[in-house]
């Protein structure tokens, strides 16, 4: 895949971006639909739809600004943006021990 480019203009580009960035690193990790309310919520101009929001979160994590987790839920998955600074809150099982689910206690 090649790199994207953003059509928008630099100054509006740092006004998106700065406004997503703080809105995942107040409520993050979020789902894209999640996302989308909380921009909706501020009324962030320049940003024109969520297909455009979803290009600029590709973009954002592209450039190391965001991050991807995947947060898997029995057979489905859900994949959450957050910021590089934020800890994921993802359930994982422990692992089996000796073929035990349970480690052996002394």
């Amino acid at each position: 895949m090649k790199p994207i480019e953003l059509k928008t203009p630099p100054e509006q580009t740092q006004t998106i971006t700065r406004a997503i960035f703080d809105i995942v690193k107040e409520h993050g990790p979020l789902t894209i639909s999640e996302t989308w309310d909380h921009v909706q919520e501020v009324g962030l101009r320049g940003l024109t739809s969520k297909r455009h929001m979803k290009i600029v979160l590709r973009w954002m994590k592209e450039r190391q600004k965001l991050r991807q987790i995947c947060n898997r839920v029995g057979p489905n998955k859900q994949f959450l943006y957050t910021t590089w600074f934020t800890k994921p809150n993802i359930k994982q099982q422990p692992k089996p021990v000796n073929g035990f689910s349970h480690p052996k206690s002394s």
